[in-house]
């Protein structure tokens, strides 16, 4: 059968030639995607009313996230039933990421794990999701909201590698047009879009200076704002001094930018989880005294922040999939062959290419292991960020 053996599918066939390696990538990125949805799924109102249903998942939980509440469990369903969905997920990637581990050449046994049996996959991810939502409430949310914390985090720090060197190939791409065909049009391009980003970025601090903090009082507010900004500044002048353009001549402005804006997201993001109603008008307010006799229990809604987060988990999910930097370092750092233009394993050159080395065409063109662990922290990231990171 086509979905057990080595292709992926019949459909792969029909595409253009690409990579088997970046076909796998694609495979496993859609099972993170196709995890996101259901997650998504979980917590639309008329599901998480549904899920009272199932067993343990109020069942000795008084609290959340260890502390004792009033409010009512089913209030928190559709969060709880994420958790259980985020847990399958990097369960799932891990057991990948152990299977793999030291795989360097194609012809390892464990590589067609890697690029084949799509079908059993998918039979193993509903196996762990099914098996997640018979884990008993307890203790689990609460320490699995910390191995989401950490996740989160460091999935952060991979958005920021992949958003510079996105940055980096745009602006390198860019000056090489503008040197070769000798057109001012590419460095007008160049300022216009830099100044767009600072100029967003501008914008949304002065935002958040006044929908996050008051004149008096919100100190936290207006000391994080304050100093990632500041941390901006700092960025965008080191990015443009002399020695900094010798060691990196493609280095500029652009990449300070991108940065500047993605870094005020973060803090965006992080003030709208502020739990103090005054300093943060978009907070998700539970209703604390709610019983099992409320005819309606609350519901909570996504906010702006998560869903500018979404689609930024987006982009950098299928941009880890199809990436092929031409940046030595950047390679070095996500354990990436440099270029990538080699087969993917199990292919051979195509007619007419200068033979490759035997050693090149039997490796592999990227860490199998660190691309599951890439993903594992991705579906750890979506996790808290759809449930607005439990608070």
């Amino acid at each position: 059968s086509c979905l057990c053996g080595s292709a992926p599918c019949l459909l792969c066939g029909c595409c253009p030639s690409a990579k088997n390696s970046t076909i796998s990538r694609l495979l496993f990125t859609f099972f993170l995607f196709l995890g996101t949805l259901v997650s998504v799924i979980m917590i639309i109102p008329g599901v998480e009313k549904e899920l009272h249903k199932l067993p343990g998942f109020c069942e000795g939980s008084g609290s959340v996230l260890g502390v004792q509440t009033h409010v009512d469990c089913r209030s928190f369903l559709g969060h709880k039933a994420v958790y259980r969905m985020g847990f399958a997920m990097a369960a799932f990637f891990c057991l990948f990421a152990v299977l793999t581990v030291c795989v360097r050449s194609s012809k390892d046994p464990r590589a067609a794990l890697h690029n084949g049996f799509w079908f059993f996959k998918f039979l193993v991810l509903v196996g762990i999701t099914v098996g997640a939502f018979y884990i008993p409430d307890g203790t689990f949310t609460s320490v699995w909201f910390y191995f989401g914390v950490v996740g989160s985090f460091l999935f952060i720090l991979i958005q920021l590698v992949l958003l510079i060197d996105f940055a980096h190939s745009w602006s390198q791409r860019w000056l090489r047009e503008a040197s070769e065909s000798n057109a001012k049009g590419w460095y007008a391009a160049l300022c216009t879009v830099t100044f767009v980003f600072y100029a967003a970025s501008i914008a949304a601090v002065a935002l958040l200076y006044v929908y996050y903090t008051k004149p008096q009082g919100c100190t936290e507010g207006k000391a994080l704002i304050s100093i990632n900004l500041l941390l901006c500044l700092v960025v965008s002048v080191v990015s443009i001094l002399p020695k900094i353009q010798e060691a990196q001549p493609h280095s500029g402005l652009l990449q300070a930018s991108l940065i500047t804006l993605y870094t005020i997201y973060i803090t965006w993001a992080a003030l709208a989880n502020v739990p103090v109603q005054r300093c943060n008008p978009t907070l998700l307010v539970r209703n604390s005294t709610s019983t099992a006799t409320t005819a309606e229990p609350p519901t909570t809604w996504w906010d702006a922040s998560s869903i500018v987060g979404l689609i930024i988990f987006i982009l950098c999910t299928l941009f880890i999939s199809l990436r092929s930097s031409d940046h030595p370092q950047v390679n070095k750092l996500m354990l990436t062959e440099e270029g990538g233009s080699g087969p993917g394993p199990g292919e051979a050159a195509e007619p007419g290419a200068h033979p490759l080395p035997l050693d090149f065409v039997l490796g592999v063109s990227y860490n199998y292991t660190f691309f599951h662990l890439c993903l594992l922290l991705a579906s750890l990231y979506i996790m808290m960020t759809l449930t607005n990171w439990y608070r």
